[in-house]
């Protein structure tokens, strides 16, 4: 495909979509430099707005006036709480299944199924619980489900990434219904967050490994069914111990391509959507008098990820050279209006444990040759250093995306290779660490500071947990080991401080942006309020108008 082919004029209505067009074209041939007009006017035409056609679409489809009808771009990987951990999943399972905890608005700790909590040694923690709790097939909700639920990850019932998280356990007690007793290898002040909302829900006692085929939660909402790729259906739990939904059902259908996402929304026949991608779309949603979009501070993060096993990325010089070529203040502007904040930490900017003096990755290219040259890489014949590959989803915008970086890149002399796949395949292929570059986001993780030991722990190597890149620093896990042997905050934070200037010197990963809540509604769709993680939380108390 030649340059020509790819010329677009800026000032024509249907820019956007037509070099959206264009760019799959383009990425179909997989000649990167062959396209790079393309992406140029992407990242120009995309500030303006999405085509009027999406304006005007026909006569909305009769709703059903006890359903709510959510667009979601792609099925849950697991339902299981103990083993899902793809934003879709954890997003519905939060409505199916309750936590011992749940996080405020401040990421503090509140009462949940656990009324109190007690950490009268530095090994013991004593949780307390509600006593008229029940799972949705009537069974009573107690210490042995909570036993179980912990159990059954930890001795590999279940096999799941999230048993990094329990490391510091030794064994769990249940001496009454009421009460349960984790007895820790060592001290561990994150044991809590680890079993708050968005984190673990608990099952029944005796869930296999095909609980996932048909859930069991103690939620505001029960599982009525799933079809893959198609949707997921709930519907109120009438039993629920705390105030009962005012949404009878919840319909997630699964919709992947953004255009078809908006004309969803435009018609009717989908009341909401949390999070879209594509922010030119939601600009162009928002004048739709049927249609409203909430806007918030959020905490998704969007990242990448450098595989630190390869025999280029392992070079801390080459991953910073690609952090300083990429000029993240364009994308944000160009493929997200501005509707996100830029990112050194994985923790949130309100966080606590938060720190901005670290090392700052500012849009460089000049400096970023000059490490590349230091490193060793020279151009070739073609002004190639050399090759990387990225493994991408389908979405839309991530694709857009990754080829803006690709662009980008190609200035320094980095060839930057893109495979994208169906989500469920590139996230499989993500948990395992089977990529060189890969682009990911935190959803509601990174507002527990013990997410560093998560994803950087040399013990969090997969399937041990979400260090993904396979980084190892002797310095972190001596200072992640000493940041749990304490309940001393200032003690904590000043670990946790020096783990984010470590972590933003080495750069496993490049810390993108810090993405705005939004949510875009029907009207009749009522009594929104936005979480910062992007849940979907706001269905336990939105109204559905008749």
């Amino acid at each position: 495909m030649s340059e020509a082919e790819v010329s677009v004029p800026v000032t024509d209505p249907g820019c956007p979509i037509l070099v959206a067009r264009f760019w799959r074209a383009g990425w179909a041939s997989r000649k990167a430099r062959s396209f790079s007009i393309a992406v140029r006017c992407a990242l120009i035409c995309s500030l303006f707005p999405v085509p009027c056609f999406l304006l005007l679409t026909g006569c909305a489809k009769n709703q059903d006036p006890n359903t709510v009808t959510m667009i979601i771009e792609s099925s849950p990987a697991n339902l299981d709480p103990r083993i899902g951990t793809d934003a879709q999943a954890e997003h519905i399972d939060s409505l199916l299944f309750d936590a011992l905890v749940r996080r405020d608005e401040h990421f503090g700790l509140q009462p949940f199924l656990a009324t109190r909590w007690e950490n009268p040694d530095p090994l013991t923690w004593i949780f307390h619980l509600r006593t008229d709790t029940r799972f949705h097939d009537g069974r009573l909700l107690t210490s042995r489900d909570v036993k179980f639920t912990i159990d059954s990850i930890l001795d590999g019932t279940v096999i799941s990434v999230k048993a990094g998280s329990f490391t510091t356990t030794d064994h769990i007690d249940a001496p009454d219904p009421a009460t349960v007793v984790f007895h820790l290898k060592k001290s561990d002040p994150a044991l809590p967050f680890n079993l708050c909302d968005g984190a673990i829900g608990i099952v029944p006692y005796g869930s296999g490994r095909d609980f996932a085929h048909h859930p069991i939660g103690s939620g505001p909402f029960t599982f009525v069914s799933q079809q893959l790729d198609r949707d997921v259906i709930i519907a109120r739990a009438p039993s629920y111990w705390d105030a009962l939904p005012n949404i009878a059902r919840v319909r997630f259908i699964v919709v992947p391509d953004v255009t078809t996402q908006a004309l969803e929304l435009e018609k009717g026949s989908a009341d909401v959507e949390s999070n879209p991608s594509n922010f030119d779309i939601v600009s162009a949603l928002s004048r739709n008098p049927h249609l409203a979009v909430e806007y918030g501070p959020g905490t998704i993060l969007n990242y990448l990820t450098f595989n630190m096993r390869d025999l280029i990325l392992r070079d801390q010089r080459v991953r910073t050279a690609i952090a300083l070529a990429i000029n993240r203040p364009l994308i944000i502007q160009a493929l997200y209006r501005g509707q996100a904040r830029l990112a050194e930490s994985l923790l949130p900017p309100e966080h606590w444990t938060f720190t901005n003096d670290l090392d700052q990755h500012n849009y460089d290219p000049a400096a970023a040759n000059t490490l590349l040259d230091q490193a060793g890489y020279r151009h070739d014949a073609h002004g190639v250093r050399f090759h990387i590959g990225m493994k991408t989803s389908n979405d839309e915008t991530v694709r857009l995306m990754s080829v803006a970086m690709q662009e980008q890149l190609s200035h320094i002399g980095v060839a930057l290779d893109l495979r994208s796949y169906e989500f469920a395949t590139f996230y499989a292929d993500l948990v395992r660490g089977a990529f060189q570059l890969a682009p990911s986001r935190w959803v509601g993780g990174n507002e527990n500071p013990d997410i560093f030991r998560y994803a950087y722990s040399t013990a969090a190597f997969p399937p041990h947990g979400a260090n993904r890149g396979f980084y190892s620093n002797p310095d972190i896990d001596r200072l992640l080991a000493d940041a749990i042997s304490t309940s001393d905050r200032d003690h904590q934070r000043a670990d946790y401080v020096r783990i984010q200037q470590i972590v933003a010197h080495d750069l496993p990963s490049l810390d993108l942006w810090y993405l705005n809540a939004v949510i875009v509604h029907n009207r009749r769709l009522t009594n929104i309020h936005l979480n910062p993680s992007g849940s979907f939380d706001f269905l336990r108390t939105a109204t559905l108008a008749p």
